[in-house]
């Protein structure tokens, strides 16, 4: 009966046999790098290939410190290691334990020239690139319909603000047919009068990505009024387009969050807008009311009512001091008034009287000098020491001597 066996059994014999056949244990491989990918945990994946074929390989961490340079796309190298199968998938692969430089592919030296023949125009200069606008309420986006790039920037826009409308070109972004196909969505996007275009795709090898590397793709680019931002690969790949546009992201999804502010950061700006004006207009208002407090004091006191109450309050000092001046002046011309009536009284006839002798007068108190100033029946007054009476004259008699 014919033998029957497992999976897990066919992949152990081959990978037996691979390990018996002494080329394969100790290979060297020459090829051009295709896929190169940088892990996380320190291996290197790439893929090595001629015109008519391609191997997987491998570089383990521990055999990077002899790698002097560091793998990139569109490299022809020597990989020596050895080819050796997977068992669990039943692929084989060469692992290299050595790689060695022996000059940039085809397509490189390709990417190389256009890319100096470019920078030679200008096309790669700072002068021509056009700010990205801070707030996009349109956004083109010229890739593929589908695949990852166009949900991730879909996705991140949504989230940032989703409010902002996305217009999708759906571009060929790989072949023959690509670079064509990418410069006609750059064109009517850019006619469409949206806010900026996003262009770009996921990552892959340098023939995936040439399309971006087309003289048609950078100067449509370069042609363009709208601002754009291209997003081809991952961080390590470059193209052309990157070089020509006013932005390079590192990702589809990168370009996105350039593209798009996040309505929280709007909002977060619109709040503390709001902060700084509400204390600005506090600071004004009291600024404002100190000096409404200090020409309503003014104006208080230089006001007629205040004049008036200045004026009266003055009318009433210089009352009572006028009225105190006068009050002093009336006593002291009593005092000298009492004086002076003390004095006169010393020198009135009348105080020198003594008993039996009279002062007269006439009626209305006019002295009698002698006997010339009387006449018949005249009135007089005669005072005495003690006393005033009144007389009539009867009778005048004029004595000698």
């Amino acid at each position: 009966m014919k033998s029957i066996y497992s999976v897990s059994q066919v992949n152990a014999y081959i990978k037996n046999m691979f390990m018996q056949d002494f080329l394969l244990t100790a290979i060297a491989v020459k090829g051009e790098v295709s896929n190169c990918k940088y892990h996380s945990s320190g291996h290197i994946y790439f893929t090595l290939k001629d015109h008519t074929g391609s191997m997987a390989c491998i570089m383990f961490a521990g055999n990077r410190a002899g790698l002097s340079f560091r793998l990139e796309e569109g490299q022809k190298v020597v990989a020596n290691g050895s080819i050796e199968v997977y068992e669990r998938d039943g692929k084989y692969q060469l692992y290299a334990k050595e790689i060695t430089l022996q000059g940039a592919g085809e397509l490189y030296e390709k990417y190389l020239k256009l890319k100096t023949e470019m920078e030679e125009m200008g096309m790669f200069s700072e002068t021509y690139k056009k700010p990205i606008p801070s707030n996009c309420k349109t956004i083109g986006v010229v890739t593929a319909p589908t695949g990852a790039a166009v949900q991730d920037i879909i996705q991140i826009v949504k989230r940032r603000n989703p409010s902002i409308q996305i217009i999708l070109f759906p571009a060929v972004v790989q072949g023959e047919k690509a670079a064509e196909s990418i410069a006609k969505g750059i064109q009517i996007l850019d006619h469409a009068k949206v806010d900026v275009i996003i262009v770009g795709r996921g990552g892959g090898s340098i023939e995936d990505l040439w399309a971006f590397n087309e003289p048609v793709v950078a100067q449509a680019i370069f042609d363009a009024q709208t601002p754009i931002i291209s997003a081809v690969g991952h961080e390590t790949d470059t193209t052309i387009a990157d070089f020509v546009a006013d932005l390079r992201a590192a990702t589809p999804s990168a370009a996105a969050e350039l593209a798009v502010m996040s309505y929280q950061v709007i909002f977060d700006r619109l709040l503390h807008s709001k902060s700084m004006l509400q204390r600005e207009m506090t600071l004004r208002i009291n600024i404002e009311k100190k000096r409404y407090e200090s020409l309503a004091l003014k104006l208080s006191y230089n006001s007629p009512k205040s004049k008036i109450r200045e004026s009266r309050v003055f009318l009433m000092n210089t009352s009572d001091k006028l009225r105190d001046s006068m009050q002093i002046h009336i006593k002291d011309a009593r005092h000298r008034m009492s004086l002076i009536a003390q004095q006169l009284s010393g020198l009135s006839p009348a105080s020198r009287l003594v008993p039996g002798y009279g002062y007269i007068t006439e009626e209305n108190g006019k002295h009698i000098g002698g006997i010339h100033d009387i006449y018949p029946k005249q009135k007089l007054k005669i005072k005495l020491h003690d006393g005033t009476f009144h007389a009539n004259v009867l009778k005048m008699e004029e004595t000698d001597g």
